[in-house]
């Protein structure tokens, strides 16, 4: 018995004893993390009912499940945009055509019964596993009803999408899911072009995890090969036709399934040649084989990612919601910068990309999961893909494929989706946009969140007694949004003020708009706030001290000039300010950790790594994009309570700096940069270590 099936088995034994030990909250906490780290999660956390309130307990916020149909950090709207022209490759996006009724699958699934009904089905497994993962402005659409393919052509066309390849099957004669393609093919009115990939493999109870339960099988046959082709002949011969050298394109799934690929190539040809259609552009799909296309009678081959990659396994790092889940977990940036490396073939290869994948929702429990996707980096694999490895590509050739547009059961999703809106589609556009130098910023940029408006004037007089010109972005609450503007008029100073709800503490406001500033190419920015700690008779006394060593007059602008020379400074705290997580560790333990996981970075050394104390500190804002591409939930963020520890945001406070060592950035303190003399060894005077 291998040792993971002896864990299973020992498991409610193990959660018994676990249960029974007369231990305090935080013992178990430190218990439970201590296994993890060793063995792996098979002690669950603590289920509901049984949950000690102290901030240190595991509260359903600090598990960080989020709720599927909220508004996550970096949620994107509609909005106008441009595209290049000439466009630099032709995007072209498989589509599923499964979300309708139709008389077979009422029969196999129960009547009624479509891909969404898999989609909503769909159950977190594990800490930050966002599922089921809902649609958007498009809704639970019926493909039944032809305005839903009007709109979504017309919403890929706006963001840069060149067509769909809709999948099409094919059994010996009969069909499913056609009647979504042959309404395209009737309406004229859509001018997105398409071409159609046979997905030539059996038809199987994979959802159900029946692999061998056949419900229609394939039987091909030279037969079969010409009564397909001129089935899909009215599709061939349509004037929206993907077309290669102007021959119309038609992929084929899996073609090691024909008993000889090279003799069906020749037949379809054959055929198309004395039947109106011309010649044609015959692709395959990399999904389980990669043989060169010219050996089997092809044209070209076509990638399919995640298919053919082998990312590190995640699974042993997941701290887990359900003991029984048994899916595997990788990591989907490893699988973007694995194939965005890959140098093309010498045969015609048209590369593919992947916004992300999770089929959990077909799979219940066993799902394949890609973590840390995320719409940055998947714009960055597809401009790698048209500018880089597309680079030397004929004008004819530069073909990308994107798995997927629709395919919500499976994680692969360009769709507005209620968690980030049209940030995958908004990506897209923007990669297919020339690289850019972004214009240094003249300026550094002032991020203050401003809840004790007295404190705010305090620190616009700081910032104009610095010396520097300053973009000055302001967070604060609806309540005191007109205050804060009257004072930014008293200093005669110009500021843009956004307003947020009296959550999260200085930290998710500033996590909104740090998302806005880093897409708008914002750089060099100075984190503070109003604090006053009116728990501790010393509370102004630290900020003051703070905002001293981060912008004093003969400090701020040399501080910026050390991030204009050196591109890997990403932190600049306040020196005296930096200290040991072990020491003030306490009720945040928990949070830190499972934060850590959410973010793909290693668990941390608490006696070796550091945090900021005070959370005011300068940043390169490229040095948060592992932080920031995690899109955290605001629902995950505790209710405001006057809380001293133990939240969430405390929790973040304590990663900056280990979120921005793995984005490859470093961290000197004001002091040291500067080369200042100041002594580390003293303790901290204004937190009692824990």
């Amino acid at each position: 018995m291998s040792i993971r099936r002896l864990r299973q088995a020992l498991f409610p034994l193990l959660r018994a004893v676990f249960r029974a030990l007369p231990l305090s909250q935080n013992q178990r906490d430190r218990l439970r993390t201590r296994w993890l780290s060793q063995h792996g999660n098979w002690i669950p956390p603590p289920p509901r009912g049984q949950q000690d309130n102290s901030a240190s307990a595991f509260r359903a916020s600090a598990q960080l499940r989020g709720r599927a149909d909220e508004a996550a950090i970096g949620h994107v709207p509609w909005r106008p945009g441009t595209l290049p022209s000439p466009m630099p490759a032709i995007l072209i996006a498989f589509y599923l055509p499964q979300f309708h009724c139709f008389p077979e699958n009422d029969s196999w699934w129960g009547k009624g019964f479509t891909e969404w009904r898999n989609v909503t089905r769909a159950l977190p497994q594990f800490e930050g596993h966002v599922q089921p993962r809902l649609p958007a402005d498009l809704g639970f659409y019926d493909l039944h009803n032809p305005q839903v393919m009007r709109d979504q052509a017309h919403l890929a066309s706006e963001y840069g999408i060149g067509a769909f390849c809709f999948y099409f099957y094919w059994f010996s004669g009969r069909t499913l899911m056609e009647a979504p393609l042959l309404h395209w093919l009737s309406d004229d009115s859509i001018e997105l072009p398409f071409c159609l990939c046979w997905a030539n493999e059996n038809w199987a109870r994979r959802w159900d995890g029946r692999d061998e339960d056949i419900l229609i099988a394939q039987q091909h046959s030279a037969e079969d090969d010409l009564a397909f082709i001129e089935h899909i002949a009215p599709y061939l011969r349509d004037r929206r036709a993907l077309k290669v050298d102007g021959r119309p394109m038609l992929l084929v799934y899996r073609p090691q399934l024909l008993p000889d690929a090279r003799a069906t190539a020749g037949r379809w040809r054959r055929w198309c040649r004395e039947n109106n259609v011309g010649e044609i552009h015959l692709a395959y799909v990399q999904g389980f084989e990669r043989p060169d296309p010219r050996s089997i009678g092809f044209d070209a081959a076509v990638e399919f990612p995640p298919n053919m990659s082998n990312p590190s396994s995640l699974s042993a790092q997941q701290w887990l919601i359900n003991p029984d889940f048994h899916g595997d977990v990788r990591d989907w940036r490893e699988l973007a910068s694995e194939i965005a490396a890959r140098p093309l073939p010498d045969y015609p290869l048209y590369p593919g990309v992947n916004p992300g994948w999770d089929n959990e929702a077909r799979r219940s429990g066993k799902g394949r999961i890609y973590l840390h996707a995320s719409p940055r980096g998947y714009r960055d694999w597809l401009h790698e893909t048209v500018y880089g490895r597309l680079s030397a590509a004929a004008p004819e050739q530069r073909l990308v494929f994107i798995n997927a547009w629709n395919e919500w059961a499976e994680g692969a999703v360009l769709e507005p989706d209620a968690r980030l809106g049209h940030a995958w589609l908004e990506a897209t556009r923007t990669a297919l946009a020339p690289a850019r130098t972004p214009p240094h910023p003249s300026r550094p940029c002032a991020v203050i969140h401003a809840w004790y408006p007295e404190v705010f004037a305090e620190l616009l007089q700081a910032l104009q007694a610095s010396g520097l010109t300053w973009r000055l972005v302001i967070t604060t609450t609806h309540e005191r949004h007109a205050e804060i503007e009257q004072l930014l008029a008293t200093h005669s100073m110009q500021g843009e003020i956004h307003a947020f709800a009296n959550h999260g503490r200085d930290i998710l406001p500033f996590l909104h708009v740090a998302e806005t500033l880093l897409e708008e190419g914002e750089d060099i920015v100075l984190k503070l706030h109003t604090k006053r700690s009116t728990h501790r008779q010393d509370g102004d006394q630290w900020r003051n001290e703070i905002v001293d060593r981060l912008l004093a007059p003969d400090r701020a602008a040399r501080i910026v000039d050390a991030f204009n020379a050196d591109p890997a400074l990403g932190l600049v705290p306040p020196e005296g300010h930096v200290q040991r997580l072990d020491y003030f560790w306490g009720a945040n333990e928990r949070n830190v950790r499972s934060l850590l996981t959410r973010f793909g970075l290693p668990q941390a050394d608490t006696s070796k790594d550091c945090f900021i104390a005070g959370s005011m500190f300068w940043l390169r804002l490229a040095a948060l994009r592992p932080m920031l591409d995690t899109h955290l939930q605001p629902s995950l963020f505790e209710t405001e309570a006057g809380q001293v520890d133990g939240t969430l945001a405390h929790a973040i406070e304590r990663t900056f700096t280990l979120v921005a060592h793995h984005a490859g950035f470093v961290q000197k303190d004001a002091a040291t940069l500067l080369g200042l003399a100041h002594n580390d060894d003293t303790p901290y005077a204004y937190a009692k270590r824990s």
